[in-house]
């Protein structure tokens, strides 16, 4: 299992640029740190990149958003710094990864869907989903294991088989 601290985060060359959000007593960022720091959930971040082709946060998002403490926040918080935790949890999810063993792709999967009549989608001030897997997250990070994934993915697969389809025209 992955431990990332406080301190590992504020050390981190991407980490750092979030003081505000470590610094906001009203941010519950300790309560983020504390819900990550889980082997079960970490497991289910690689299997979601692994087994359903997610992003990593995929495979915890909705239960991240029933966080009490943390849907208070996204829900009552002034956007900009409902935004800047939304990202801050991108951050913390990229060094558990990493310290798994796993790279960052450089992509990005869905994890949800903003309301078409307003592309910001503010509701009442805060920016949430209409449809998708998260109410809160729109995007995030996809990575893949330093190592290789131990299956081919579909598009891989497809090609492979077009490639001896063309072969033996």
């Amino acid at each position: 299992m992955a431990t990332i601290t406080r301190e590992d985060f504020q050390n981190d060359r991407q980490g750092r640029t979030f003081a505000d959000v470590l610094g906001f007593s009203d941010q519950p960022f300790d309560s983020l740190i504390d819900f990550f720091a889980d082997e079960d959930r970490q497991r289910r971040m690689e299997e979601a990149e692994i087994h359903h082709d997610r992003p990593a946060l995929a495979g915890v998002v909705r239960e991240l958003e029933a966080q009490r403490e943390i849907d208070d926040f996204l829900t009552t918080a002034d956007p900009r710094h409902a935004k800047r935790f939304r990202q801050a949890v991108g951050v913390l999810v990229r060094l558990i990864m990493e310290a798994r063993g796993w790279t960052k792709t450089g992509r990005k999967g869905s994890l949800g869907v903003r309301t078409s009549s307003d592309p910001q989608g503010h509701a009442g001030g805060t920016s949430h989903n209409t449809g998708g897997l998260a109410f809160w997250f729109l995007r995030a990070e996809r990575y893949q294991p330093e190592s290789g994934l131990p299956f081919p993915t579909a598009k891989e697969r497809c090609l492979a088989i077009e490639k001896t389809q063309q072969v033996e025209s």
